[in-house]
């Protein structure tokens, strides 16, 4: 048992983030309703962080606000504002203004003269891989944060795997599974027994209904599609036998 009262502790949680690129409340709302329709039992109700860095004609924030928070979805912070007014209308709603992590400059190096030196004995980074060997039960989410995420068990309906990179499930694939949660596109996800309830890559969402039938229950492989769908960038599904002495694809 802890001796003091409170104790503050650093975590990462898994947000989806609403970029606006339009300022007209109703077409917000009904952009949101949309999207909230396509995948409601993880979108309903949910926390969710607002960018307006897109938005170039003054904003009604009071209006944008309740249009927003009218369709379910819970505001936990602003992200992207560099408007002095609209800063001061946000604070004032009690809704913190975030700042998103930016890459810093780097000033090169002077260049000094090569000398001969050892070959390194491991040149390749070592690229962590998070490792789950018993059954993920209903209700239960698993995070593999900035690596790959593996599970040699079976997944129940109702539990959730989320990985910065991509995901492999070795058994039956009953919940929910999202890949490239920190917006990488190139991000997969492997089943042996796809039956999911709900797949996402990087932040595109596809619900069991829309799976096609034939990867339905079958070893199968999905990745964002590149080319067949620019706009969209929906899941595309394709099957694998898993042996050792062949692999073989068919497009979806």
């Amino acid at each position: 048992m802890s001796n003091t009262p409170i104790e503050l502790k650093g975590s990462s949680f898994t947000l989806s983030v609403v970029h606006l690129h339009e300022a007209e409340p109703e077409v917000i709302r009904q952009a949101l309703e949309d999207k909230i329709a396509q995948a409601p039992a993880f979108l309903k109700h949910a926390p969710v962080v607002i960018n307006v860095s897109g938005l170039e004609s003054p904003v009604n924030w009071p209006e944008l606000h309740k249009i927003v928070t009218s369709t379910g979805l819970r505001i936990i912070g602003v992200s992207g504002c560099k408007d002095a007014s609209l800063k001061v209308e946000i604070d004032r709603m009690g809704l913190p203004l975030l700042t998103e992590g930016k890459e810093k400059a780097v000033r090169p190096a002077p260049v000094e003269p090569a000398t001969p030196s050892e070959p390194p004995q491991n040149a390749n980074p070592i690229t962590k891989t998070r490792l789950i060997d018993v059954p993920v039960r209903s209700g239960q989410r698993i995070y593999a944060p900035q690596c790959d995420l593996i599970v040699t068990s079976h997944v129940s309906a109702g539990a959730e795997l989320i990985a910065d990179g991509n995901i492999h499930v070795y058994g039956m694939m009953r919940g929910r599974a999202l890949a490239g949660a920190s917006g990488d596109r190139e991000a997969q996800i492997f089943c042996t027994h796809l039956t999911a309830e709900l797949v996402s890559i990087a932040g595109v969402y596809w619900l069991s209904d829309k799976i096609p039938a034939e990867f339905y229950g079958k070893a199968a492989r999905a990745a964002r599609l590149r080319l067949a769908d620019k706009q969209s960038g929906a899941p595309a599904f394709s099957r694998q036998r898993f042996d050792s002495s062949t692999v073989e694809l068919i497009p979806f």
